[in-house]
């Protein structure tokens, strides 16, 4: 379905209440957390305000899509002692051909922009990711792609899956890539 942001007020009473409790730390969660925006609030606005919570120790976000990753969110990584310096940030495949297929509406150049940028707010942020292999149309040039991805960006944790197939997706029509590959 479509996306939609729970309001500012209702998570902040929500995570004062945890924080009440006894909750030292909140994960922000949504199929595209950084996408978040009710009436004009963004994550970074959110991830402020429960930062002011005083008992609460830690907070981190996931998960996050490249597309829908702002200057405001990166800024904040800079000085929030309570936002915990590792980002999920599923890139999916070091290959732009691959990236187009999936219609995931960003490039390595951008994925890697953004990682860069989050590098020099704060160097000790590290990263985790998503990939999928044996996407249709995949050649070992666009694996080894994803390799050189992998190897560069040096993720601390990677959840990796072989492609499987979604009725009615414009990829259940294309030629899959044979298992035993």
């Amino acid at each position: 379905g479509s996306e939609f942001s729970r309001s500012i007020s209702e998570i902040i009473e929500e995570a004062n209440q945890l924080v009440n409790n006894g909750t030292k730390e909140i994960t922000l969660l949504g199929q595209n957390v950084n996408a978040y925006n009710h009436k004009g609030y963004k994550l970074s606005d959110l991830i402020k305000e429960i930062s002011k919570l005083r008992n609460l120790k830690r907070i981190r976000y996931t998960t996050s899509h490249p597309i829908d990753f702002s200057k405001d969110l990166i800024n904040i990584h800079e000085n929030l002692p309570k936002l915990m310096p590792l980002i999920h940030l599923p890139v999916q495949s070091g290959s732009n051909k691959i990236l187009k297929e999936m219609n995931r509406g960003h490039t390595v150049e951008d994925y890697l922009k953004i990682i860069n940028k989050l590098k020099r707010i704060n160097p000790l942020i590290k990263f985790s990711s998503d990939f999928i292999i044996g996407f249709p149309g995949e050649t070992e040039h666009d694996f080894n792609q994803t390799l050189e991805l992998l190897k560069e960006v040096k993720f601390i944790k990677c959840y990796s899956f072989v492609y499987s197939e979604r009725p009615g997706t414009p990829a259940a029509k294309l030629k899959k890539i044979p298992e035993n590959i």
